[in-house]
Protein backbone atom coordinates (compact mmCIF):
# COMPACT_ATOMS: atom_id res chain seq x y z
CA UNK A 1 0.00 0.00 0.00
CA UNK A 2 3.06 2.21 0.52
CA UNK A 3 5.67 3.47 -2.36
CA UNK A 4 9.20 5.10 -1.26
CA UNK A 5 9.58 8.42 -3.63
CA UNK A 6 12.30 10.36 -3.38
CA UNK A 7 11.94 14.63 -2.95
CA UNK A 8 14.99 16.99 -2.73
CA UNK A 9 17.26 13.39 -2.50
CA UNK A 10 14.53 12.71 1.03
CA UNK A 11 13.20 9.20 0.55
CA UNK A 12 9.61 9.87 1.80
CA UNK A 13 7.01 7.39 2.65
CA UNK A 14 4.03 8.15 0.97
CA UNK A 15 0.53 6.40 0.11
CA UNK A 16 0.74 5.01 -3.28
CA UNK A 17 -3.32 5.23 -4.31
CA UNK A 18 -2.78 8.95 -3.05
CA UNK A 19 -0.32 10.39 -4.86
CA UNK A 20 -2.19 12.93 -7.22
CA UNK A 21 -3.35 11.32 -10.84
CA UNK A 22 -2.91 15.30 -12.51
CA UNK A 23 -3.53 15.80 -16.15
CA UNK A 24 -0.04 17.66 -16.33
CA UNK A 25 3.08 17.74 -14.81
CA UNK A 26 3.47 19.30 -11.45
CA UNK A 27 5.95 19.77 -8.76
CA UNK A 28 6.21 16.21 -7.05
CA UNK A 29 5.37 17.54 -3.52
CA UNK A 30 1.93 18.95 -4.96
CA UNK A 31 1.43 15.17 -6.36
CA UNK A 32 2.71 13.79 -2.49
CA UNK A 33 1.23 16.26 -0.20
CA UNK A 34 -2.36 14.88 1.12
CA UNK A 35 -4.49 15.38 4.01
CA UNK A 36 -3.54 12.26 6.21
CA UNK A 37 -5.81 10.64 9.18
CA UNK A 38 -3.73 7.74 10.27
CA UNK A 39 0.21 8.81 11.99
CA UNK A 40 2.47 6.93 13.79
CA UNK A 41 3.51 7.48 17.51
CA UNK A 42 6.92 9.12 15.86
CA UNK A 43 7.03 12.87 17.63
CA UNK A 44 8.27 15.71 14.92
CA UNK A 45 11.15 17.58 16.72
CA UNK A 46 11.19 21.25 17.73
CA UNK A 47 14.18 21.81 15.08
CA UNK A 48 11.44 20.59 12.29
CA UNK A 49 8.75 22.43 13.50
CA UNK A 50 10.96 25.05 13.12
CA UNK A 51 11.54 24.37 10.00
CA UNK A 52 7.80 24.63 9.16
CA UNK A 53 7.00 28.54 11.11
CA UNK A 54 10.27 29.08 8.81
CA UNK A 55 8.19 27.95 5.75
CA UNK A 56 5.09 29.70 6.76
CA UNK A 57 6.71 32.87 7.79
CA UNK A 58 7.74 33.79 3.63
CA UNK A 59 4.10 33.50 2.50
CA UNK A 60 2.98 36.34 0.60
CA UNK A 61 0.42 38.83 2.97
CA UNK A 62 -1.25 41.81 2.15
CA UNK A 63 1.05 44.55 2.58
CA UNK A 64 3.64 42.34 4.12
CA UNK A 65 2.17 42.16 7.65
CA UNK A 66 2.07 38.70 8.01
CA UNK A 67 -0.99 38.33 10.19
CA UNK A 68 -0.66 34.15 10.33
CA UNK A 69 -0.26 33.15 13.80
CA UNK A 70 -0.18 29.07 15.62
CA UNK A 71 -0.06 27.78 18.74
CA UNK A 72 1.92 24.39 18.45
CA UNK A 73 0.82 21.42 21.47
CA UNK A 74 2.45 18.24 21.56
CA UNK A 75 0.58 14.96 22.35
CA UNK A 76 0.48 13.72 26.24
CA UNK A 77 0.36 17.41 27.15
CA UNK A 78 -2.76 19.42 28.62
CA UNK A 79 -2.16 21.88 25.73
CA UNK A 80 -3.28 18.52 23.17
CA UNK A 81 -5.84 17.34 25.26
CA UNK A 82 -7.49 20.83 25.17
CA UNK A 83 -7.04 21.14 21.17
CA UNK A 84 -8.48 17.88 21.00
CA UNK A 85 -11.96 18.63 22.65
CA UNK A 86 -12.38 21.90 20.34
CA UNK A 87 -12.45 19.63 17.55
CA UNK A 88 -15.86 17.96 16.17
CA UNK A 89 -16.74 14.47 16.96
CA UNK A 90 -15.72 13.68 13.30
CA UNK A 91 -12.15 14.53 13.59
CA UNK A 92 -11.70 13.85 17.36
CA UNK A 93 -11.29 9.98 17.13
CA UNK A 94 -8.41 10.44 14.45
CA UNK A 95 -6.65 13.54 15.30
CA UNK A 96 -5.61 12.79 18.57
CA UNK A 97 -3.53 10.30 17.71
CA UNK A 98 -1.75 12.56 15.89
CA UNK A 99 1.91 13.54 17.47
CA UNK A 100 1.47 17.61 17.18
CA UNK A 101 -1.87 19.87 16.84
CA UNK A 102 -1.75 22.90 15.45
CA UNK A 103 -4.41 25.88 15.42
CA UNK A 104 -3.67 28.66 13.07
CA UNK A 105 -5.29 32.30 14.15
CA UNK A 106 -5.13 34.99 12.16
CA UNK A 107 -5.16 38.82 12.86
CA UNK A 108 -7.88 40.30 11.74
CA UNK A 109 -6.75 44.15 11.55
CA UNK A 110 -3.86 46.00 9.37
CA UNK A 111 -1.56 47.54 11.69
CA UNK A 112 -3.42 50.83 11.11
CA UNK A 113 -6.10 49.63 12.51
CA UNK A 114 -8.34 49.09 9.34
CA UNK A 115 -10.18 45.91 8.64
CA UNK A 116 -8.07 43.73 7.19
CA UNK A 117 -10.24 41.53 4.50
CA UNK A 118 -6.94 38.98 3.09
CA UNK A 119 -6.30 38.05 6.58
CA UNK A 120 -7.65 34.83 6.01
CA UNK A 121 -6.34 34.19 2.53
CA UNK A 122 -2.87 34.81 3.67
CA UNK A 123 -2.97 32.55 6.94
CA UNK A 124 -4.41 29.75 4.20
CA UNK A 125 -1.14 30.63 2.17
CA UNK A 126 0.93 30.41 5.25
CA UNK A 127 -1.06 26.74 6.14
CA UNK A 128 0.09 25.35 2.42
CA UNK A 129 3.57 26.39 2.55
CA UNK A 130 4.20 24.90 5.72
CA UNK A 131 1.84 21.84 4.66
CA UNK A 132 4.34 22.04 1.52
CA UNK A 133 7.34 21.83 3.34
CA UNK A 134 6.38 19.29 5.79
CA UNK A 135 5.73 17.28 2.64
CA UNK A 136 9.58 17.51 1.58
CA UNK A 137 10.54 16.45 5.45
CA UNK A 138 8.26 13.35 5.35
CA UNK A 139 5.60 14.74 7.24
CA UNK A 140 1.62 14.71 6.28
CA UNK A 141 -0.90 17.04 7.78
CA UNK A 142 -4.53 17.52 7.78
CA UNK A 143 -6.48 20.68 8.07
CA UNK A 144 -9.70 20.53 10.24
CA UNK A 145 -12.63 23.35 9.84
CA UNK A 146 -14.48 21.21 11.77
CA UNK A 147 -14.30 22.69 15.52
CA UNK A 148 -15.75 24.91 17.97
CA UNK A 149 -14.18 28.43 17.86
CA UNK A 150 -15.74 30.15 20.95
CA UNK A 151 -14.08 27.11 22.87
CA UNK A 152 -10.87 27.62 21.16
CA UNK A 153 -11.27 31.36 22.07
CA UNK A 154 -11.76 30.26 26.00
CA UNK A 155 -9.51 27.24 26.04
CA UNK A 156 -6.38 29.22 24.78
CA UNK A 157 -7.26 33.26 25.81
CA UNK A 158 -6.95 34.13 22.32
CA UNK A 159 -7.01 38.18 22.18
CA UNK A 160 -10.56 39.50 20.04
CA UNK A 161 -7.56 40.38 17.79
CA UNK A 162 -7.60 36.99 16.47
CA UNK A 163 -9.65 34.60 14.83
CA UNK A 164 -9.30 31.07 14.86
CA UNK A 165 -9.04 30.04 10.99
CA UNK A 166 -8.32 26.03 11.02
CA UNK A 167 -6.76 23.31 12.71
CA UNK A 168 -4.02 21.47 11.73
CA UNK A 169 -2.77 17.77 12.50
CA UNK A 170 0.59 16.95 11.82
CA UNK A 171 2.90 13.49 11.80
CA UNK A 172 4.43 10.82 10.28
CA UNK A 173 1.96 8.20 8.05
CA UNK A 174 1.14 5.38 8.77
CA UNK A 175 -0.80 2.19 7.63
CA UNK A 176 -4.39 3.08 7.16
CA UNK A 177 -5.70 -0.17 8.56
CA UNK A 178 -5.35 1.29 12.22
CA UNK A 179 -8.10 3.47 11.25
CA UNK A 180 -11.74 2.74 12.50
CA UNK A 181 -14.40 3.42 9.82
CA UNK A 182 -15.41 5.54 8.11
CA UNK A 183 -12.02 7.53 8.25
CA UNK A 184 -10.56 3.65 6.52
CA UNK A 185 -12.52 4.32 3.68
CA UNK A 186 -11.45 7.70 3.51
CA UNK A 187 -8.00 7.04 3.74
CA UNK A 188 -8.11 4.51 0.92
CA UNK A 189 -10.55 6.30 -1.50
CA UNK A 190 -7.94 7.74 -4.08
CA UNK A 191 -7.97 12.42 -4.39
CA UNK A 192 -9.82 13.42 -7.07
CA UNK A 193 -9.87 17.10 -8.37
CA UNK A 194 -12.28 19.16 -10.79
CA UNK A 195 -11.22 19.29 -14.16
CA UNK A 196 -8.93 22.35 -14.76
CA UNK A 197 -11.39 23.73 -17.66
CA UNK A 198 -14.11 24.01 -15.01
CA UNK A 199 -11.84 26.08 -12.60
CA UNK A 200 -10.25 28.13 -15.40
CA UNK A 201 -11.30 30.59 -18.23
CA UNK A 202 -9.11 32.36 -20.77
CA UNK A 203 -10.43 35.88 -21.44
CA UNK A 204 -9.91 37.23 -24.86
Amino acid sequence: MKQKIMINSIEVSSHSIKKANTEHEVHPLLESRWSARSFTEKTISKEDISRLMEAASWSPSSMNEQPWRYLIAFKGTHAFQQMVECLSAGNQPWAQNAPILLLSLAETHHANGHPNAYSWYDVGAANQSLLLQAASMGILGHLMGGFNANQAIDSFAIPSSQKPVVFIALGYPDEPEKLPEPFLTRELTPRTRKKITEIFQYLD
